[in-house]
C-alpha cells in the first residue's frame, strides 16, 4: 500500500496542476481577449477548453486520490474536523461550479469561436457568455486558493 507521503505528493501535484491551470487560462485567456482579434480568441478559447480538461480535470483527480489515499492512511475520520469538512465542501462547490456553469460557458463560446476563426466578426452573444465565464471563473478561483489556507492552516 502506497504510504502517506506518497499520497501527499499526489496531491500535491495535483493542486499545483490544478491552480496553476485556472490561474494562467484566467490570465492569458483576458489577455486574449483584450486583442479584440478574432483568430487569437479563438484560438485562445479552443486552448481554454482543452487545457480545462487535461489540467483542470486531471488535477482534481490526482487531488482527490492523493487526498482521499491520506486520510485513509493516516486513519482521519473526513467528518470529523471542520478542515476536512470545509475543504472538501469547497472543493465539491468549486466542481459543481466547473461542471454547470463553466464547461457550458466554454463550449458554447468555443462553437461560437469556431465560427470568427477566420476572422469574422465576434457576435455579442460571445461576450455575453465571456462575461458570465469570468464572473464564475473567478468564484471557483478563490473558492479554491481559500482551501488551499484551509487545508494548510487547519483552522
Amino acid at each position: 500500500m502506497p504510504s502517506y507521503i506518497i499520497f501527499k505528493v499526489v496531491h500535491m501535484l495535483g493542486i499545483v496542476i490544478f491552480l496553476g491551470n485556472i490561474i494562467v487560462t484566467g490570465v492569458w485567456k483576458a489577455f486574449a481577449d483584450r486583442t479584440r482579434n478574432a483568430a487569437v480568441i479563438a484560438f485562445a478559447q479552443r486552448l481554454v477548453t482543452l487545457t480545462d480538461w487535461a489540467f483542470t480535470l486531471g488535477g482534481a483527480i490526482l487531488i482527490l486520490a492523493g487526498g482521499y489515499g491520506m486520510a485513509s492512511v493516516a486513519g482521519y475520520d473526513l467528518r470529523s474536523s471542520f478542515w476536512l469538512v470545509w475543504a472538501q465542501g469547497a472543493f465539491l462547490a468549486s466542481g459543481l461550479i466547473w461542471v454547470a456553469i463553466l464547461i457550458p460557458v466554454q463550449i458554447r463560446q468555443e462553437r461560437l469561436a469556431h465560427g470568427f476563426a477566420n476572422g469574422g466578426v465576434i457576435p455579442e452573444l460571445y461576450w455575453r457568455l465571456n462575461r458570465r465565464w469570468y464572473f464564475w471563473g473567478v468564484l471557483a478561483t478563490v473558492i479554491p486558493l481559500t482551501n488551499l489556507y484551509v487545508m494548510v492552516a487547519k483552522p
